[in-house]
């Protein structure tokens, strides 16, 4: 893909969405972030006047999602880029956990961005070219006790993500699901939602992981600004990946993963087989 690109990045208030719209504004792309609130936009639009572009929007306000990419599209220019970053974590043990938090998690996590690449994507179909990145996890290839509702986000994402790469792959359009292990975001802070604890038989399990989370945040492994420019090389790469992993914390984890799901696939093959014919 040639420079400078428009990006479309949604969350561009901290965490990845920031490092990332800073490092390509500082590689010389224009970057069209979205932001909840005035004092947002206008704080975005101060790191680089014309070439950094607030509009105020909620990913979960389906309805108001595609004037904001049509109204980008008219007024600022083709989109390139969409990187849906917007999203959060929940804590929780899944039976204490309500219903109603599972569908707020999946509301911004997987409908928001799906409600965004559906906006996107006739243009870029029409265009014949464009770039869709989705911040996942970890999570959405591992799992742990506690995050029941985030992985279970995380994975339909990555699914769906993979599912429509292959869609869109023959009309120019690449999609990239991009898995960050432990970063130091907000999103063990301020950014997660904790459900409180109620059932003593799961304090055994759970307890010591969330002391741990708490412990580990602000202290981990992963630089966002170095994620960031990972994520400008894929968006770069004339062949860019299905999936991104970001992290050795998270090409270890998923590693092991994808060596435990083998040894139990074998384990079981001669059942698995045996339901043929």
């Amino acid at each position: 893909m040639t420079s400078p690109q428009t990006l479309l990045i949604t969350g561009v208030s901290s965490g990845f969405g920031r490092a990332l719209a800073e490092e390509a504004l500082a590689a010389g792309h224009r970057v069209v972030g979205t932001v909840r609130g005035e004092p947002a936009r206008i704080a975005f639009e101060a790191l680089s006047p014309g070439a950094a572009i607030g509009r105020l929007l909620d990913v979960t306000d389906f309805d108001a999602i595609d004037g904001v990419v049509a109204d980008i599209e008219a007024n600022v220019g083709p989109i390139d880029v969409l990187v849906n970053n917007a999203g959060y974590g929940h804590e929780g043990v899944m039976e204490e956990s309500p219903l109603s938090e599972m569908r707020r998690q999946f509301d911004v996590n997987v409908f928001g961005a799906v409600a965004m690449m559906k906006a996107v994507l006739p243009f870029m179909r029409q265009r014949r070219r464009g770039h869709i990145l989705n911040i996942t996890s970890m999570g959405g290839h591992i799992t742990m006790p506690g995050i029941t509702y985030y992985c279970g986000s995380k994975f339909a994402l990555e699914g769906i993500s993979e599912a429509l790469g292959k869609e869109v792959q023959p009309l120019g359009i690449a999609v990239t699901a991009v898995a960050p292990g432990s970063f130091r975001t907000d999103w063990a802070g301020r950014s997660m939602t904790r459900t409180p604890r109620a059932i003593a038989d799961y304090d055994a399990i759970f307890d010591p992981i969330r002391k741990a989370r708490e412990e580990k945040s602000g202290h981990q492994l992963g630089d966002p600004r170095k994620a960031a420019r990972a994520m400008l090389a894929a968006i770069k790469a004339d062949e860019p990946p299905a999936h991104l992993l970001l992290g050795s914390d998270a090409l270890g984890l998923v590693q092991s993963k994808l060596a435990a799901l083998q040894e139990e696939l074998t384990r079981w093959e001669t059942v698995t087989k045996s339901t043929d014919g």
